[in-house]
């Protein structure tokens, strides 16, 4: 460590952490606004920020699998923390927006522009945020990993996009918010994944059920959906989904 350099705590790495996953892959450079403002918050210059940033690339496991490196000189502490977050999606994604908030001297109900005046009261209101929360972080996530393009169609309007999952919300609590566990796509095709009408294989092309291949021929039907059949999905940037969990869509969810 360079004369009058400080190390990193854990506190910062999480938030680094938070910021990597909500970034595009080639928005992490020094001048983002969004690191720039990490950098206030934490008293770092935002150099500091994006350098980090891309050594967490550097441990990314469907980065690596693709042959994208970020830098090569991570911490013994970096990958503990990368590690601890990677390996916990259950935890460490409400825990960094809680301390995110502290930092940013706001409730986690501001941070995540969440209405306090429909909220239930009790344990069941703090449970409701989590989960809002979580959603939130979740959906941030994806579209940023997807550059906010359909991995289907690649309709670009983050307001028609739906972070949607690959094993469903109800059947795998670990892996709710697990980036790799999501794909973004628009909220037809969402719901004919959901409902096993197209799935996705594990070398990343769109498979149309029989379901709807022997339906009759309609240009409402060649349009959304027989056109896509066989086709590569747009890949996201960082969070490659799941082999396995895509095997799971194929073989529990597609009707085939």
């Amino acid at each position: 460590m360079k004369k009058g350099q400080k190390l990193w705590t854990r506190n910062e790495l999480i938030l680094a952490i938070n910021l990597y996953c909500k970034l595009p892959f080639g928005r992490l450079h020094r001048s983002n606004p969004q690191v720039v403002h990490l950098a206030g918050l934490i008293g770092r210059t935002p150099s500091s920020i994006a350098y980090k940033l891309v050594n967490f690339a550097s441990l990314d496991p469907s980065l690596q699998a693709r042959g994208i490196k970020g830098a090569s000189n991570s911490s013994k502490l970096d990958k503990v923390i990368w590690n601890e977050f990677y390996n916990n999606w259950e935890e460490l994604p409400y825990e960094s927006e809680k301390l995110l908030s502290k930092f940013e001297n706001k409730t986690i109900e501001e941070l995540n522009n969440i209405d306090l005046d429909n909220l239930p009261k009790g344990k069941t209101r703090e449970q409701v945020i989590e989960v809002r929360v979580n959603q939130a972080f979740f959906r941030s996530s994806i579209l940023a990993s997807y550059n906010n393009t359909c991995c289907i169609t690649g309709l670009n309007q983050s307001e028609l996009l739906i972070a949607g999952h690959i094993k469903p919300w109800s059947t795998d609590k670990k892996n709710r918010l697990n980036p790799r566990n999501g794909i973004a796509i628009n909220a037809l095709h969402d719901k004919a994944f959901e409902r096993g009408l197209i799935t996705i294989t594990p070398n990343y092309k769109i498979k149309v059920s029989n379901t709807l291949l022997k339906q009759k021929k309609t240009d409402s039907l060649e349009k959304y959906f027989f056109q896509y059949n066989n086709r590569d999905i747009f890949l996201p940037s960082k969070f490659l989904p799941d082999i396995e969990f895509l095997k799971f869509h194929n073989e529990n969810r597609f009707l085939g």
